[in-house]
């Protein structure tokens, strides 16, 4: 006689809800705890399994995620009517649990584009890059002329020609934070080893001088690189025609380019979620973190951002900080942030948000436990500026918003080759030059979206595979997309859209 699949999960033996793995009516029995519920509570949402006073902690995961704001009975629904935030503060005891991975017993490898500074692309493509929202038209008009013509259509190792167009550089201040952190996200476009040529493009009279972002040191070491201003080239239809010519000659130039084996070690992928669930902290999430540590086992780089997603978990990562020093920076990060939302009349419990609530996650607190686990266990290496180049091998932490694009955009600037994505309520974008792998928490949204999703991580709670063997499958796709093989958003054609650089300070 087959055995029904459970209806519902514990995952820690200390906590006190239990997880609703289907949409539950009033009376059911949850399969570990046997308490009858009292109300129907929807999939991915939780169900105290004891009484919880007014006031007790929340317990998911063997962590709190909040207290209870009412007496709550055995069967209840836990969340946003009963639950709330709490004192969150844990013990960081910076490196306490930094272990080394032990290294790969085997020798992995992907076919990527071998750069002059050293890094591998998985990508070929030409930026028209803008260093203004004044230029992003005329940049378009260049990416889409170019592309019209007959010399592109023979490019054979050539990927497309990208129009990297934003809504800032100007308006703004000249020496402060927010002109830096456009800065370095301009300049590790134009470095990015997904790019074989780069033209960038200015009005001329902007802030943001493309002459500073040159500087005195060549942007690519390869050379391949043009910048020109609209002011000085004669205005739009001259620029538009001279653009052409010097892409046709960058492009031309990349085409040279072949893939070559490379080791795994020399791939670096950026860890993402969005529109999550109930589901993901207990599937996608723990299993690209187990793709995460094979990655690092085989000598690569992982980086995991978003830190007002981590708020409330930061502890787990300050405690696998490889010394004191990396442990601080985490938290300077996290006391910025703190500072930043508050002068700004906001609060890091704005997040979750309401498409995550729907889908069972209730605080903040909650939201980062589960996506912490993106992050695997291993030891963290460093802790990064958004868009700074990273220099680490290993695990590492970039700072950047909880807001998808941009986080991403932060990754790609720092080095990113590849995003591994995990999403429960089905997020469709994609970001060009790095391809970005869609991961499905649970198994009624991928179905739903199949075209958009590569991997089925609602697999795991079916009962068909173990986290240990989906980590191993969104490995193996790591190195099967990095050779050239199209994930479903670069397929679908998604990318234009989603360079969204972090805009820090007064717009003027």
């Amino acid at each position: 006689m087959t055995q029904s699949p459970p209806i519902s999960i514990l995952l820690h033996p200390g906590d006190n809800v239990e997880i609703a793995l289907a949409d539950l009516k009033t009376g059911a029995e949850l399969s570990q705890s046997s308490v009858t519920l009292t109300a129907p509570v929807a999939r991915g949402h939780k169900v105290a399994i004891r009484p919880i006073a007014a006031g007790q902690s929340v317990l998911r995961y063997g962590q709190i995620i909040g207290v209870a704001t009412t007496d709550i009975k055995p069967g209840d629904h836990v969340h946003t009517h009963n639950l709330g935030m709490s004192d969150h503060r844990q013990n960081h005891d910076f490196s306490k649990d930094a272990k080394p991975l032990p290294p790969a017993s085997d020798s992995r490898f992907f076919m990527g584009y071998p750069r002059s500074d050293g890094r591998f692309g998985t990508r070929n493509y030409i930026g028209v890059l803008t260093s203004v929202n004044c230029s992003g038209s005329v940049a378009r008009f260049i990416a889409e002329q170019a592309e019209k013509t007959g010399w592109f259509a023979d490019l054979e190792n050539v990927d497309g020609i990208v129009p990297i167009v934003h809504g800032s550089g100007c308006g703004m201040g000249r020496h402060d934070e927010g002109y830096d952190t456009l800065f370095r996200t301009l300049a590790g476009y134009a470095k990015h080893p997904n790019f074989g040529g780069i033209l960038l493009v200015g009005l001329g009279c902007e802030a943001m001088q493309v002459e500073d972002l040159v500087g005195a040191e060549k942007l690519r070491h390869d050379g391949n690189f043009h910048y020109m201003t609209i002011q000085n080239s004669g205005g739009t239809r001259q620029t538009v025609e001279r653009g052409v010519d010097i892409v046709r000659d960058l492009a031309l130039r990349a085409n040279q380019a072949k893939r070559v084996r490379a080791p795994a070690s020399e791939l670096i992928v950026g860890l993402q979620c969005g529109g999550s669930d109930g589901y993901s902290g207990i599937t996608a999430n723990p299993a690209l973190g187990y793709a995460s540590d094979l990655l690092v086992r085989h000598g690569g780089t992982t980086i995991l951002s978003e830190t007002p997603e981590i708020y409330g978990a930061e502890h787990l990562l300050t405690r696998r900080a490889i010394n004191d020093a990396v442990g601080q920076k985490l938290v300077d990060r996290i006391l910025w942030w703190e500072n930043y939302t508050s002068v700004r009349g906001g609060e890091m419990n704005n997040n979750p948000s309401p498409g995550n609530k729907r889908g069972g996650l209730t605080t903040i607190l909650e939201k980062s436990l589960g996506a912490v686990a993106k992050g695997g266990t291993a030891p963290l290496t460093d802790v990064y500026e958004f868009g700074q180049i990273i220099t680490q091998k290993g695990f590492v932490f970039m700072d950047s918003p909880g807001y998808d694009p941009c986080s991403v955009t932060g990754q790609i600037a720092s080095g990113a080759t590849l995003i591994a994505f995990t999403t429960g309520r089905g997020s469709v974008s994609g970001y060009v030059p790095s391809p970005c792998i869609k991961l499905a928490t649970n198994s009624t949204m991928y179905e739903n979206m199949a075209e958009d999703m590569d991997v089925n991580c609602g697999t795991i709670v079916d009962g068909a595979v173990t986290i240990e063997e989906k980590g191993r499958e969104i490995f193996d796709l790591f190195l099967e997309i990095a050779s050239g093989t199209k994930s479903k958003s670069e397929a679908l054609g998604f990318g234009s859209a989603e360079f969204v650089p972090w805009q820090i300070g007064a717009v003027m």
